[in-house]
């Protein structure tokens, strides 16, 4: 068992009831993860719990109807993996300052900047949240945040979201490493020319572009030919 200074609870709804361990937060979230860690060393004691806070325990019978078992550490892997584990304020900061590089990221290689038409540097979308008080929610994962923060930034910065469809063709002598750097990306068409020449159509978010050509420009020595089919 762990020390009790560290516990917090980990806890499930079940048959409109709640459920509660007590449990280390790290060891918890690693056990979630399912990274090898004992039990005995995930729980703070080796109850059940309907309210960890007062003590309140469920009897046998609600824990059958529940779990189908009254088995503790049966009970416990469940509530662990099935359940929401409370996190700790160390936790919970390094979640949002997790989810808050995930989104400038996104940001980054999705949007463009609508004056250029190039991608915002993350220091100018990280500043632009700043000043728009953009909070992030450590429950909610990056992606579910992106629209909303999105529209945040708009007052801010000139963004917005963009999506290409690019025609690239490259020399025979490069097609094939070439090949190989655009299967990395979302390749929709690709054709072998008569002359060996590569010929691909890629649908990129325009962030990204600047990213795609830099490789084919290494690859082919500056010679990669390229124009935009559509934006949406």
């Amino acid at each position: 068992m762990t020390d009790i200074g560290n516990a917090v609870e980990a806890r499930i709804k079940r048959q409109g009831k709640q459920y509660e361990i007590l449990v280390d937060c790290d060891k918890a979230l690693a056990f979630k993860q399912g990274k090898k860690i004992a039990l005995d060393d995930v729980m703070v004691t080796n109850e059940i719990f309907h309210e960890a806070k007062r003590g309140l325990k469920p009897a046998e019978k609600d824990l059958l109807v529940a779990f189908n078992t009254a088995d503790v550490q049966q009970i416990a892997t469940i509530i662990l993996k099935e359940g929401e584990i409370q996190l700790t304020q160390k936790h919970r900061e390094k979640e949002r300052e997790e989810k808050k590089k995930r989104i400038i990221d996104i940001i980054h290689k999705q949007a463009i900047d609508t004056k250029t038409n190039l991608p915002h540097p993350p220091a100018r979308i990280e500043a632009a949240m700043q000043q728009a008080r953009v909070k992030i929610d450590e429950n909610k994962s990056a992606e579910d945040q992106i629209e909303t923060i999105l529209n945040a930034l708009k007052p801010i910065i000139p963004i917005k979201f963009e999506t290409r469809l690019l025609e690239i063709k490259i020399q025979p002598q490069y097609a094939g490493a070439a090949f190989r750097t655009l299967k990395k990306y979302k390749l929709v068409k690709s054709e072998w020319l008569n002359d060996g020449s590569l010929l691909g159509q890629m649908e990129i978010p325009a962030g990204l572009q600047e990213e795609l050509f830099a490789e084919l420009n290494k690859i082919t020595q500056g010679s990669v030919e390229s124009k935009i089919l559509k934006t949406t």
